[in-house]
């Protein structure tokens, strides 16, 4: 426990960074001896210098590392070191990987063919619709699918991931045991259960805005992809792409209205060179030579319907159909076309989207 201690009270030092923290850890072998070594030594380190090594023998939040320490035992998480094994191999690649994660879940080795969807906390119908195609695609495909947790397109992506069967994890900009948006703490607890939630950020960390930019690089370095759904100019899915492409990651958009706001910054993505997607295979072609047989083969199960619920399918696309259509052209009652939906719904063939609309999904 005292091991465990010393390295997240090193990560608490003021302006000692992933960087720094490696160098240290390169020379001295472990954070306690970190602590132990001289003033004079430290301070001769190149990239450490006296004001860095002066803040490292002046610490004194023992008491509030102890905290920190509690908080994870009573959250039911754990803190995870750069050293150990099943720190995410995607992310231990870049260059200013953390040295601590706080982790909550089950981290697996399938986690590194991962794919980040992102976009506008304020998604439009559209960006719903194609974030729940490209989430349960790719779900169905074999990839986990990242996020940030955040309102909109990362609900959608996380919620659909995880209703199709596959794995996902959150990257919070605030400690473990925060869960923010807070309405989302439920959905956090299924993330959980279907992959793990993760922060750099220790136990008690409020989602401050400044902790966003640096949440933003997780998500790219997590995964082999970032996909960015919808975003305005000048939005955090855009940081994440602009991480992504530092992180050697490639990046993916889908094009949006030109008169939407929430489509400018996709848009412009495309303009400067973003791959165009419309599709989930357009990804999987993309990365094909990193998956290397990775993708599961898309299993259409057979499902038996009904003549009334073939002749719906039928008339049924990838574009969502309100239901007074549907009712019109097959002559059938409102209730009777929306009970057949519902039912085609539980079958997995046919998805609602928002206004009653209804598609079709295989």
């Amino acid at each position: 426990m005292l091991n465990l201690e010393s390295w997240i009270a090193l990560s608490l030092v003021p302006e000692v960074g992933p960087v720094t923290f490696k160098k240290l850890l390169s020379l001295y072998g472990d954070p306690a001896s970190v602590f132990k070594a001289p003033l004079g030594e430290l301070s001769a380190i190149e990239g450490v210098g006296e004001k860095k090594a002066k803040n490292i023998k002046d610490f004194s939040g023992w008491k509030a590392v102890e905290k920190h320490v509690q908080q994870l035992n009573q959250c039911n998480a754990r803190v995870m070191t750069f050293r150990d094994a099943d720190y995410p191999s995607m992310l231990r690649q870049t260059e200013d990987a953390p040295v601590l994660l706080y982790v909550k879940g089950s981290i697996q080795e399938e986690d590194k063919f991962a794919i980040a969807i992102v976009g506008s906390r304020k998604l439009s119908p559209y960006g719903k619709l194609v974030t729940e195609r490209l989430s349960s695609e790719l779900s169905r495909s074999g990839f986990t699918i990242v996020s940030g947790m955040a309102r909109g397109i990362d609900t959608v992506a996380h919620t659909n991931s995880i209703t199709s069967g596959g794995r996902t994890i959150a990257v919070l900009g605030s400690g473990i045991d925060r869960a923010y948006p807070p309405e989302n703490r439920g959905l956090m607890e299924r993330i959980t259960a279907s992959g793990y939630v993760v922060s750099e950020f220790p136990c008690g960390t409020e989602p401050n805005k400044e902790n966003f930019p640096r949440r933003n690089r997780l998500i790219s370095g997590l995964s082999m992809g970032v996909v960015v759904v919808e975003a305005a100019e000048g939005s955090g899915a855009l940081i994440t792409a602009g991480s992504a492409l530092e992180q050697n990651r490639e990046v993916f958009a889908v094009p949006g209205n030109i008169t939407s706001p929430t489509s400018a910054g996709t848009n412009e993505l495309i303009k400067k060179g973003a791959k165009l997607i419309q599709k989930s295979d357009d990804i999987i072609e993309e990365l094909a030579p990193m998956l290397r047989g990775f993708v599961k083969a898309k299993e259409k199960l057979k499902v038996e319907i009904t003549e009334e619920e073939k002749n719906l399918c039928d008339i049924l696309s990838g574009e969502p159909v309100h239901i007074d259509t549907l009712s019109r052209e097959l002559s059938l009652s409102p209730a009777t076309a929306l009970a057949t939906l519902l039912s085609l719904e539980i079958k997995g063939i046919v998805r609602q989207a928002d206004g009653k609309r209804f598609y079709l999904v295989r």
